[in-house]
């Protein structure tokens, strides 16, 4: 290996180790984010309510003027411990694997994933209460996925089929047949990563245009 290519090795390595670094740092304090607001609303919360007060407060409530505010803070609300648990593992795999490549374009895709999952869940879904981070969870696998088809580089390829395999499985709760879950919430969520994708995806550079003599 000639020194050039040595070189252009440990910068990419240097650089992918730099981002995973970030990703994880970034997706560790969304996630104690979440947990903190579940404290606070577990300690707010009188016993014999069924939906916590910040859950009311700041959850997406559908076709409510009201509600639209919870686009924003939604998903870092939880209707209990055991469904922030549920989320948080595979939020946290695969937020990392979101954001391994490109800190910056993660960062948008999480914004568009947010207001897209949210704004979709809104208008489907009339005077339902929806919370949770599921959304971003359905959003990033998209992102992921769609990221592998779209730039078409190694990694991002290698990542979207670990991660198709991993995870296909979540693939069901886009059916609206499970009480108490927000179906429009993950489909929705799931439209927003593919969209986010697509919007970031690599733009590729045209060939420079032959130039021919003219002829008269």
């Amino acid at each position: 290996m000639s020194d050039y290519s040595g070189s252009r090795f440990r910068r990419g390595a240097g650089a992918l180790l730099s981002g995973a670094v970030s990703a994880f740092v970034i997706v560790f304090a969304m996630l104690a984010v979440m947990w903190i607001v579940e404290v606070v609303d577990f300690l707010i919360t009188p016993a014999y309510t069924n939906l916590g007060v910040l859950d009311r407060e700041f959850g997406i409530i559908g076709w409510h003027p009201d509600g639209l505010v919870g686009i924003i803070f939604a998903p870092f609300l939880h209707g209990g411990f055991e469904h922030l648990i549920a989320n948080s593992v595979p939020l946290l795999v695969l937020g990392f694997l979101a954001g391994l490549r490109d800190v910056g374009k993660f960062l948008w895709a999480t914004v568009l994933i947010i207001l897209i999952g949210g704004l979709g869940t809104w208008v489907t879904s009339p005077d339902v209460v929806t919370i949770g981070a599921s959304g971003l969870v359905f959003g990033y696998f998209g992102f992921i996925v769609a990221r592998g088809l779209f730039d078409r580089r190694l990694l991002d390829v290698v990542i979207a089929v670990g991660v198709g395999i991993a995870y296909y499985g979540i693939l069901a709760g886009l059916l609206p047949n499970q009480e108490g879950i927000s179906w429009q919430g993950h489909l929705f969520g799931l439209i927003g990563g593919v969209v986010a994708a697509w919007v970031l995806r690599r733009r590729r550079e045209l060939p420079p245009a032959t130039s021919y003599p003219s002829l008269s």
